[in-house]
């Protein structure tokens, strides 16, 4: 017989640090937001698949290998995780400590999820800023075999910190919110 603790969902149970008390228009907008974000690297890890097929059969076949399948795989598998990686932050599926959180007291799991959610955000920042210093930096570079800018293979590194970023203080703000029954009614 297992502890009941553990027929619930440890992630959800400790993750859900009283979000509902937030706007619901605003939880909704970035629900959409990383739908988006998930079908965006749901395509992407597709689109990579396809042209390393591709590569493949015209290496094996044809023994002709287009020069862009190289840099164009590179730039769906940045897409494929940075997006990927932020989705998993909205939902709260991104590496944790969640049997260590579950089990402590309320006031600590509380800044542990604050921390956590804090160390996220800046680092959701710093890929975002300097994904994008490293995009403007060599926007004007071509890149070897693709008629792409070299630095493209940055531009999702910076969308998806910014992602990651916004997911993480969104969380944040759940977390330090006063509890819903700490809440005066009216």
């Amino acid at each position: 017989m297992s502890a009941p603790w553990l027929e619930a969902s440890i992630v959800e149970e400790t993750l859900d640090t009283h979000e509902r008390a937030a706007s619901p228009a605003a939880l909704g907008l970035l629900d959409h937001v990383a739908t988006g974000a998930v079908a965006i690297a749901g395509t992407a890890l597709v689109g990579m698949v396809a042209v390393q097929a591709l590569q493949v059969f015209a290496r094996y076949v044809l023994n002709d290998s287009p020069g862009w399948t190289e840099p164009v795989a590179l730039i769906l598998l940045n897409t494929a995780m940075s997006f990927g990686a932020a989705a998993g932050v909205h939902h709260g599926a991104h590496f944790g400590f969640f049997v260590l959180v579950h089990c402590a007291p309320p006031l600590l799991r509380r800044a542990m999820l604050a921390l956590s959610n804090s160390v996220i955000a800046l680092i959701g920042a710093a890929l975002a800023w300097w994904g994008g210093e490293l995009l403007l930096d060599g926007i004007d570079i071509p890149m070897a075999g693709a008629p792409l800018p070299q630095s493209a293979v940055y531009a999702p590194m910076a969308m998806g910190g910014a992602l990651m970023a916004l997911f993480a203080l969104k969380r944040l703000a759940a977390v330090l919110a006063p509890a819903p029954s700490t809440m005066r009614s009216e």
